[in-house]
């Protein structure tokens, strides 16, 4: 069992990093990368928060449903950011990109979300014959996508500002200089 859990919990982190990275090769930005994954801290505290109130213990399929619940949450956060990128081009405001994007995309990752946690409602009930084995997959789902859902729709357009504001201002001080910088 502790070499289980310690395979998965490698897996998490493995995952995680292997998720940054991909994201770094699409976007071609680290900043933006890291923009896409500051939701998933609270994925992880939802997970732990979620379990900790229904007295789940940490199990196998408890990781498991953290490590589906990392990409659900990259996943909308990718949504987010890909969106504030384009306003970004358009507006050349950070801080409006950012608010437009949290508007814009709100219904999309509600959707996707609330799909997740709704088709994940059954298992972490654990009802019916051997249930109870699978319901830890469940509730980490449910309790990480509710966290990151808040998060993305909240937090990451706020650092999606913050990252590109002070870009935005080396940007223009360069062009009041004679130089063009492209973001």
């Amino acid at each position: 069992m502790e070499s289980a859990f310690s395979g998965l919990l490698f897996g998490l982190v493995g995952a995680i990093v292997l998720i940054y990275l991909l994201i770094v090769v699409n976007f071609q930005s680290w900043s933006d990368s890291f923009v896409i994954i500051s939701a998933l801290p609270a994925a992880i505290a939802g997970i732990i928060w979620m379990l900790f109130a229904s007295f789940t213990p940490l199990s196998v399929p408890a990781l498991t449903g953290a490590i589906m619940c990392m990409g659900v949450a990259t996943a909308n956060s990718v949504l987010v950011i890909s969106f504030a990128r384009e306003r970004l081009a358009e507006l050349g405001n950070a801080t409006e990109a950012a608010i437009e994007a949290g508007f814009v995309r709100f219904r999309p990752v509600l959707m996707t979300a609330l799909a997740m946690m709704i088709g994940m409602a059954p298992m972490a009930l654990g009802l019916g014959e051997g249930g109870e084995q699978n319901a830890p997959l469940g509730r980490a789902v449910i309790g990480g996508l509710l966290f990151a859902t808040i998060t993305t729709l909240v937090f990451v357009p706020v650092v999606f500002s913050m990252v590109h504001a002070k870009y935005r201002k080396s940007s223009l001080e360069s062009a009041s200089h004679g130089e063009v910088n492209v973001i």
